[in-house]
């Protein structure tokens, strides 16, 4: 009985630790979980694809791997969650630790290990405001023109143009101050698309060698110099 009880405990053990290694480790504890398969995602060529997964089974503390050459965006997903379901998170080299609950899977996870995550998320804190400030304001905008108010319809335009300005100020300033971290240059590709090549191009030049040489790195710079051609033919 003895012998059937500790094969049943190496089961589970070896069933909760992924087979592959990698100098990238994402360790962790989900909740609630009790049998079901998380995978460890990433985007390559605009498609999501598994670099490893592993089956649940009587445990919820896993162990996941993938050899990673630059920090990037990865996501940790359960198997059968849908798209807000996923945990996003910057992987880079060492170990990255996850902890979450299988109710609400996603939706408030604590994630440590990771510089580039730390920033990231010292900056969806204070964007986020700007985000419900955009909210705010397309519900007001719909107001004012349902009700025909021609003048509260152009102050309000008025204001949402200063606020886009003040967050691609704040994005662009959050991304120079922390300029030797590869989410800089993520920042950079997702948050400032609607910035001035000048302020684009000072952030491009502003990014530490290791960074200029990332995955990030390297497709910010194509992405200045595709504007910068750009504005040279107009």
């Amino acid at each position: 009985m003895k012998k059937i009880t500790l094969i049943c405990l190496l089961l589970i053990v070896a069933a909760c630790s992924s087979k592959k290694d990698g100098n990238m480790i994402v360790q962790g504890k989900i909740k609630g979980l009790k049998k079901g398969t998380l995978y460890l995602q990433k985007m390559n060529d605009s498609i999501l694809v598994s670099v490893d997964s592993i089956a649940i089974l009587g445990d919820n503390t896993f162990k996941l791997t993938d050899n990673i050459g630059t920090p990037e965006l990865y996501f940790l997903t359960f198997e059968g969650s849908n798209a807000k379901e996923r945990i996003l998170f910057f992987g880079e080299e060492g170990v990255i630790t996850i902890n979450d609950q299988i109710k609400n899977f996603g939706f408030n996870p604590e994630i440590s290990g990771s510089k580039n995550q730390t920033v990231l998320d010292k900056f969806n804190k204070v964007n986020k405001q700007f985000l419900n400030q955009r909210l705010d304001f397309i519900q007001r905008d719909f107001e004012a023109k349902k009700s025909k108010d021609a003048e509260m319809t152009k102050q309000l335009e008025e204001d949402y143009q200063k606020l886009t300005r003040r967050r691609i100020l704040f994005a662009a300033n959050f991304a120079l101050s922390n300029a030797d971290t590869e989410a800089a240059a993520y920042i950079g590709l997702t948050e400032l698309y609607n910035a001035n090549i000048k302020l684009l191009d000072t952030l491009n030049k502003s990014l530490s060698e290791k960074v200029k040489q990332s995955s990030y790195g390297k497709r910010f710079d194509d992405y200045v110099s595709e504007i910068k051609k750009s504005e040279e033919k107009n």
